[in-house]
């Protein structure tokens, strides 16, 4: 199987991440929805295993329900969330479905609008009575999905949120996002600034930017928190509207405060905006990256190609190192075979993984709990570990991961823009944390 030209197209990946573009959220009006429901019974868990799948059509099906992100800036990874679901959903039904139930996943285009969110949420419990309730992914589409749900008393499994629940406190609330421990904000920035830290002579200066908007303030406020702690000094702390189209004044102000280290909070249109303009510009501190959301992606990968060596920047799971499982590989082995006609990200190392891993935790829940209580099911999420395709997960008190899992990479060797080089550890290496660690870090920064 070739992986090239299966990216996705950029002009729709440079708008995904951990979170869209601010939307007033509105309750009501008349929202078009698209609609779109499948169901893996008898005889489609059978073709899809090669194998006839047990008896289980008779049997009234367990549904979960969620909206996805299928049209709008962010449907490139939300396709790519929705089939990494899908392919859990038929590998269950082939093993006979949830307590002899056959599952059924019942979802809603949201396109990509957090105003779509309220009336979205409200039709799948009231209406369709799912009987597990999902987020859709990414910060500002979980945000406005959390009063509707609170309202229902329901216990609620999101995707890739960034410390959504610090606003609600919300007790059934179990976040499949690697950012977590007692502080998940800060958990974002960790690694870039403790390999900063590192470096000798340490370097002392920070300047940091991002859009004025929920994740870009969140992260940056995680990192502020950082910088304290390790004593660099903020030189630059700004942030630009998120309709912005031209980087370069943005760039050029940081660059006049000459800082040691740069670290963006950027949605993925920005990151690609902010690295181009610094190239243009001759922007070149020390340690350049952070939270580039975009990065990630296959298709922004290959856009920018070499443009990409030296920056240091997060990741949530990769293929390799301690990463590497026999069920991770025979995961993205799916995925990549079907990733072709579904259009979506080619490589499916990002998003993929999770959105499969929320339904194995959901799969484990109802199974230990021996139904859908929302009772039963909360208390098991809270005290329980469970094994899944990016390891294994449990959840604080606030719903995030007990223990965060972000690393910090950098990119080494990327020559032109071909899509199979993105497959070997030795262009995207692992620095942090160190006991994921597959190569050391070339510093200064010195772009290509």
């Amino acid at each position: 199987m070739g992986l090239a030209d299966r990216s996705s197209d950029l002009g729709g990946a440079l708008q995904g991440g951990l979170g869209s573009r601010p939307t007033t959220y509105k309750l009501g009006g008349s929202v078009k929805m698209r609609i779109q429901r499948r169901t893996f019974g008898k005889l489609a868990a059978g073709a899809a295993a090669g194998i006839a799948a047990p008896a289980i059509a008779q049997n009234k099906p367990l549904t979960i329900g969620f909206s996805m992100n299928l049209t709008g800036p962010l449907a490139p990874n939300g396709k790519a969330a929705l089939l990494g679901s899908q392919i859990w959903e038929q590998d269950i039904n082939a093993k006979g479905g949830l307590l002899g139930r056959p599952v059924k996943l019942i979802y809603y285009d949201d396109q990509s609008n957090p105003s779509t969110i309220p009336g979205l949420y409200t039709k799948l419990m009231d209406v369709d009575k799912v009987d597990i309730i999902a987020s859709s992914y990414a910060t500002n589409m979980i945000a406005p999905a959390m009063p509707i749900v609170m309202q229902h008393d329901r216990t609620f499994f999101s995707l890739l949120g960034l410390a959504v629940n610090s606003e609600f406190n919300y007790k059934r609330y179990f976040s499949m996002t690697p950012t977590g421990g007692p502080r998940p904000k800060e958990s974002f920035a960790e690694g870039f600034f403790e390999i900063a830290a590192e470096q000798n002579p340490k370097p002392v200066t920070v300047a940091m930017c991002g859009a004025d908007a929920e994740f870009p303030r969140n992260a940056m406020d995680g990192a502020r928190s950082i910088i304290k702690k390790h004593g660099f000094k903020l030189v630059y702390d700004k942030t630009y509207p998120p309709n912005t189209a031209d980087y370069t004044p943005v760039v050029r102000a940081m660059a006049a405060t000459n800082p040691d280290i740069f670290l963006a909070c950027s949605y993925p249109a920005d990151t690609v905006g902010l690295i181009r303009a610094s190239h243009e510009v001759g922007f070149k501190p020390k340690l350049y990256g952070g939270g580039m959301v975009g990065l990630q992606a296959t298709a922004i990968k290959t856009q920018l190609g070499p443009l990409l060596n030296g920056i240091v920047v997060y990741d949530f799971w990769l293929p390799w190192a301690g990463f590497a499982s026999d069920e991770g590989r025979e995961f993205l082995k799916k995925y990549q075979a079907k990733s072709g006609e579904a259009g979506v990200d080619s490589l499916g190392y990002y998003l993929p993984p999770f959105a499969y891993a929320r339904m194995q935790v959901i799969e484990q829940a109802v199974t230990a709990t021996g139904g859908t209580n929302d009772d039963k099911l909360a208390d098991h999420l809270r005290k329980t570990t469970y094994k899944t395709v990016v390891g294994d997960v449990a959840f604080n008190e606030q719903g995030e991961w007990a223990t965060a899992q972000v690393m910090a990479v950098q990119f080494q060797g990327v020559s032109g823009n071909g899509v199979e080089q993105f497959t070997n550890p030795k262009t995207e290496v692992i620095l942090w944390p160190k006991k994921y660690k597959t190569g050391d870090i070339a510093y200064p920064y010195k772009p290509t």
